[in-house]
């Protein structure tokens, strides 16, 4: 059987159109519930009949670094992205790690390419486009690859489609809704039918699960719009594996109020002002449902500094679960060290760090603050629509094209003696 070797892991030739699915922000009870409840009916018959698994997803826990270690196989030491947002050492800019220059590995899309596999990538939010497109040609007969968000603009030179709107019958959905990722399982069922790509991955937004805890009302609706679409991609014969880039968790008060650690306050406290920096790598474009407030920070110290005296103080105070100079948490997260500061710093499961109260703009959220970025939102689905063998394996969400291709395509499948 052919193989492709990405990065050091060897996939297996698909045998069945295989889709992997990124949902962002899932944290396992949201699936887990919602199946309870009756509103996943096709989940329900997966999970009895596939595999249901749990991994660990990449910290930080956002949304970068974990759609390229998905894509990639490997963790951000390897791929380079460590986190939405950073300060880049060569200009002392924070700027969007969204540039495909910033890679230090392939993902394992234009190696299939290139031995002639037709690849269909779909992604709600345009942050993540061009990195998960990065390497392929596109134009007629080439790949696919474009966002729920700019869906209008897609060309066939650009994203190697156009007349995504007409295709799928839907109009270019706000970024902040639902339907953006409804919009992503729409083009995927679309495209399933007309081109039946070897190989699709589907990427969602977190809209969803930043105002809605499981169980709750608008969880389990778009749960059970997700699963209508699920159950039409498996009815159409594709290996399905489902994972996400991070859990969720409530980040406020018994009032409702964000729950934050004001950590430039706490260190210009401490050092002086000005003396430090703080970077939020949870920053992006999309700051309405959280207003840039997450679990995960690293921070920039004067020379003179003793990073291990000013991490174990951090450690001391209430709501920090981990605090480490930039060597130990990089080893400790498999971070590349020269896109980190010098001290790492994450929140407890219900606290978010900030940098100061004036910086984080508010007004959008509507409901009491959830999100994510720490190792409370570390574990995570990993879902098969085929039985897989992971006997003895500890799992990461960045193992699911493993899973995938080389334990769930039809031809691996144990047949039962005659």
């Amino acid at each position: 059987m052919k193989t492709i070797t990405v990065n050091g892991r060897s996939y297996a030739w698909p045998q069945a159109p295989t889709v992997v699915v990124c949902i962002d922000g899932s944290e396992p009870d949201y699936i887990e519930i919602a199946v309870a409840g009756g509103a996943m009916p096709f989940m329900a018959r997966m999970l009895d009949n596939g595999a249901n698994l749990r991994a660990q997803c990449v910290v930080p826990s956002f949304t970068n670094p974990n759609n390229l270690s998905i894509v990639t196989g490997r963790p951000p030491l390897v791929h380079g992205i460590s986190g939405n947002y950073f300060l880049n050492p060569e200009t002392g800019e924070e700027v969007m790690m969204n540039d495909p220059a910033l890679l230090r590995a392939p993902t394992l899309f234009p190696a299939f390419q290139e031995a002639g596999a037709s690849i269909v990538i779909v992604t709600a939010k345009d942050k993540l486009r061009r990195l998960l497109g990065h390497g392929l040609r596109f134009g007629q007969g080439g790949a696919i690859c474009f966002s729920s968000e700019k869906a209008e603009q897609a060309t066939l030179v650009e994203n190697g489609i156009e007349g995504v709107t007409a295709l799928v019958g839907m109009d270019v959905p706000s970024v902040y809704s639902a339907e953006l990722s409804e919009f992503v399982f729409a083009v995927g069922c679309k495209l399933m039918e007309s081109r039946r790509p070897d190989l699709m991955y589907l990427s969602t937004t977190d809209y969803v699960q930043h105002k809605h805890a499981p169980g709750s009302a608008g969880a389990n609706a778009f749960y059970a719009m997700m699963d209508g679409y699920l159950a039409q991609l498996d009815e159409k014969g594709a290996v399905l594996c489902l994972t996400a880039d991070h859990g969720m968790n409530a980040k406020h008060n018994a009032s409702g109020t964000p729950d934050v650690i004001f950590l430039q306050d706490v260190l210009d406290d401490w050092l002086g002002e000005g003396a430090t920096r703080v970077i939020l790598p949870i920053t992006d474009p999309y700051v309405v449902h959280h207003g840039a407030l997450g679990s995960f920070a690293t921070a920039y110290l004067p020379d003179s500094t003793d990073a291990q005296e000013i991490a174990d103080r951090l450690s001391g105070l209430e709501g920090i679960e981990y605090a480490a100079p930039k060597a130990a948490a990089c080893a400790r997260f498999e971070l590349p060290e020269d896109r980190m500061g010098d001290l790492v710093v994450v929140s407890t499961v219900h606290k978010v760090i900030g940098t100061r109260p004036e910086l984080h703009d508010l007004s959008g959220l509507e409901v009491p603050l959830r999100s994510h970025g720490g190792v409370s939102e570390q574990t995570v689905p990993l879902l098969c629509n085929r039985p897989v063998d992971t006997a003895g394996r500890s799992l990461r969400n960045f193992d699911a094209f493993d899973l995938a291709l080389n334990a769930a395509q039809p031809s691996t499948l144990v047949q039962p003696d005659p």
